[in-house]
């Protein structure tokens, strides 16, 4: 190698931030759970959902709740992919859409509550969507002075 070789390895080395050129480097996936609601109705349907998301690439464990029909899936694979893969199996399959209700401030606004929901769980909502109620307020004086407790007559009025 020559001093032409030895500057063009180090000008690499300095460009790629110490990779070879022998490839392009890949960005690490990172360690996820992916929480899936699909539907199963049998033991033949939790074998399949099960067969089919530990065998996609980057899955370590696929733990699933039949009586919640909740598919946990942890691993180095993307939520989408996961996803895809349970649409695959011909089941009906979406994000896990429940949070546990005291995570929510108002669990049991229409937005929020579900009657399919499993037990102590509610639907995730955004808390500055406008749930439809207002509150109305009245800057009258005349309303709150007539039950105040510096008017005599309040009383009388009750």
């Amino acid at each position: 190698m020559g001093v032409g070789g030895t500057l063009e390895y180090i000008s690499e080395l300095i460009g790629n931030g110490g990779s070879h050129s022998y490839g392009k480097r890949k960005k690490k996936k990172q360690f996820q759970t992916v929480e899936l609601k699909v539907r199963m109705d049998c033991d033949g349907c939790v074998l399949k959902v099960k067969n089919s998301l530990s065998s996609l690439k980057g899955v370590k464990t696929v733990e699933i709740n039949k009586k919640q029909q909740k598919v946990t899936v942890s691993g180095y694979a993307d939520a989408s992919k996961v996803l895809k893969k349970a649409k695959a199996t011909g089941k009906k399959a979406e994000i896990w859409p429940y949070v546990p209700y005291n995570l929510v401030a108002q669990p049991y606004i229409a937005q929020a509550y579900d009657k399919k929901a499993p037990p102590g769980y509610v639907r995730k909502v955004d808390p500055n969507v406008n749930t439809g109620t207002m509150a109305v307020y009245y800057d009258d004086p005349s309303y709150t002075s007539l039950f105040s407790d510096d008017n005599p007559n309040a009383c009388s009025i009750m």
